[in-house]
């Protein structure tokens, strides 16, 4: 008989220096600049810096660019910085 209560976990993730529960051990580019800039902000002009460390994968700490829908995978306590440059 298979366990029916399966528990979802959520994972602790910092962004800019704020804690943010995720639901899954994979996040995207879009969702952590989501999680940075929540104005949404996009555009030619708006360009976003995504480095992370102490992730679930290898390589646990490098740039996450914005191609592909690239993933990464993600334990309690990846960091994120992000930082929006408008080249206007």
């Amino acid at each position: 008989m298979k366990d029916e209560h399966v528990v979802s976990k959520d994972f602790d993730i910092i962004v800019n220096g704020t804690h943010h529960a995720v639901p899954s051990d994979e996040v995207t580019f879009d969702q952590i600049a989501d999680l940075a800039y929540p104005d949404k902000k996009r555009g030619k002009l708006i360009t976003y810096t995504v480095n992370y460390y102490n992730g679930g994968g290898r390589p646990a700490e490098d740039k996450l660019v914005n191609k592909f829908n690239a993933k990464i995978k993600v334990k309690d306590g990846t960091v994120f910085n992000v930082t929006r440059t408008d080249r206007s």
